[in-house]
């Protein structure tokens, strides 16, 4: 089978399994083909996001989401004209249709047209007391806590080292030399790592003015005691695609109220409605940043991450909203800490030591 044949799907499919074409498909784009095999739109992982944010569920059909007139090429167009296309309208792939409108390739150009990613740096703030999963923490830094049988911040600089990134700043203060001493200067991980040393606490964001020198491009902040699945590379690429100042990853937190609600009209009730459920989009501790924002973090003192946010909103700067549909979870807390070991192994496919 043609590898693009992995992206097609049927006009009928949902956006949920939209979202599991593109990730087994790992064509970063999937096709959506009429039984006659016409191209009828494409759905990247974009699109995935910003249908979220619309609030469209997973059983949303495709037709919802997916872009309707894509660009496309003939079946005998050059690879340099495609190569320009890509160039000039930011996108990694082109779909291959015949004068009928039947797809009959798909045109994967994304190393050539992508800047050398090697240049998007990551920063991990890994000096948090770990408070709440005392006693745990009271001998072992809360980024050297197992989950999956290897320390949780092992697993994000897998996980990063997988997708490619190369530079990564440690920023430490609790338990300091532990950290230190396990992770080195990376090469083990093949990574290069470097460690930013708080004197004093600085928060999630105060850090950042420890970094050596700025950045040269979008780069990637995060805290060091979440398991998640994200793809890290699709955090920054959409990052980039809203021309964002900073990007947040956000998750859909729902709760339900045990109550009958009372909707009311001075002390008149208009509607009752019976232990509704509450949805909002809350903070998943994971961020793209563009350098340029760098200067709003003051040196030297304690400065978290909404506020850095808020600050580019008060600017009028562009804060975009990056929605989270893979596993994640913050270990932040004991029962969290619980669930992250029990669901490790069916997530990705390990086991707990016995």
């Amino acid at each position: 089978m043609a590898h693009w044949k992995k992206a097609v799907l049927d006009p009928s499919a949902t956006l949920g399994e939209a979202i599991r074409n593109l990730d087994e498909s790992a064509l970063q784009i999937a096709l959506v083909v009429d039984p006659d095999g016409r191209l009828l739109g494409t759905i990247t992982d974009g699109d995935v996001r910003r249908a979220i944010l619309r609030s469209e569920t997973l059983d949303a059909p495709v037709g919802n989401v997916m872009k309707a007139n894509p660009i496309t090429a003939g079946p005998d167009i050059d690879r340099k004209t495609v190569m320009r296309w890509m160039r000039e309208y930011q996108i990694a792939q082109v779909p291959i249709v015949d004068a009928e409108g039947v797809l009959t390739g798909l045109e994967t150009l994304s190393r050539i047209v992508q800047d050398d990613r090697s240049d998007n740096w990551v920063v991990i703030m890994a000096g948090g007391l770990g408070t709440r999963l005392r006693p745990l923490t009271e001998n072992l830094p809360k980024p050297l806590i197992p989950v999956g049988g290897k320390p949780v911040l092992e697993s994000i600089i897998e996980r990063l080292a997988e997708q490619g990134f190369k530079r990564i700043f440690l920023s430490v203060n609790y338990q300091a030399e532990k950290v230190e001493a396990y992770f080195g200067d990376g090469h083990e991980w093949g990574v290069d790592i470097s460690y930013l040393e708080e004197s004093k606490r600085l928060g999630t964001a105060g850090a950042l003015t420890l970094l050596p020198e700025t950045p040269s491009a979008p780069f990637l902040v995060m805290n060091a005691d979440l398991v998640t699945a994200i793809n890290f590379r699709r955090l920054l690429d959409f990052h980039v695609d809203q021309v964002a100042d900073a990007t947040m990853g956000v998750r859909e937190y729902r709760f339900q109220v045990p109550y009958g609600v009372i909707e009311m009209s001075g002390n008149q009730i208009t509607e009752i409605n019976e232990k509704p459920t509450q949805n909002y989009f809350v903070n998943g501790g994971v961020y793209a940043l563009s350098p340029a924002i760098l200067h709003h973090v003051p040196d030297g003192e304690m400065y978290d991450m909404p506020t850095l946010f808020d600050q580019v909103i008060s600017e009028g700067g562009l804060a975009s909203a990056f929605p989270i549909h893979e596993y994640w979870i913050d270990i932040g807390q004991l029962d969290d800490l619980q669930q992250a070991q029990e669901e490790f192994g069916k997530v990705f496919g390990a086991k707990e030591p016995v």
